[in-house]
């Protein structure tokens, strides 16, 4: 294996390496050691990139709500009028929900991290706020903060649940928070 300047995706790895280890042990099993096995790195690599743990957790959480902004942005993008927005977040919620669960586990353990830590909360706050901003595309600022806890809360029962509902139910949770009275 590559060292040293030689090896200029070894950060990249040890960031991916620290999400695939979240999601199968938790952040509670989060150790130098661990995530260098994992990232198939030499230890010292770890406090090379990262000045401890925090740094390592915050960069890394940083990157997972970067991909689910993106998955928000491909879901809401394309979408030209109000019905198309709302077909955009019905579709988004099932994509999630029916998605990885690498990416379920991981969006409760930042969120239980955020419970107890401030510097994560903000982390969670700049994701939620790049969430409504999308969702501002096509929605008031009201009816976006409502479709986003829409989005965190349908997701997570869908997915955790045995019998999960079905879009037409999704559909009419979107509907009724969009339709103005």
């Amino acid at each position: 294996m590559a060292t040293g300047h030689t090896d200029p995706q070894r950060r990249e790895r040890i960031l991916a390496a620290t999400l695939d280890h979240i999601a199968a042990e938790g952040v509670a099993g989060v150790s130098h050691r661990k995530i260098a096995a994992r990232a198939g790195v030499p230890l010292g690599s770890m406090t090379y990139h990262f000045t401890g743990i925090d740094d390592l957790l915050r960069e890394a959480f940083t990157r997972f709500a970067e991909h689910i902004v993106t998955v928000f942005e491909q879901h809401l993008v394309t979408a030209g009028d109000t019905e198309q927005a709302r077909q955009a977040v019905t579709d988004l919620v099932h994509a999630i929900s029916d998605g990885p669960q690498r990416d379920l586990v991981l969006t409760q353990e930042l969120y239980t991290l955020a419970a107890r830590r401030p510097e994560y909360r903000e982390l969670t706050r700049t994701w939620m706020a790049r969430s409504r901003d999308l969702l501002r595309r096509h929605f008031d600022a009201d009816t976006a903060r409502q479709l986003d806890a829409l989005i965190e809360g349908l997701t997570l029962h869908r997915a955790l649940d045995t019998a999960p509902h079905e879009r037409a139910l999704t559909s009419e949770a979107v509907r009724r928070i969009t339709t103005t009275a």
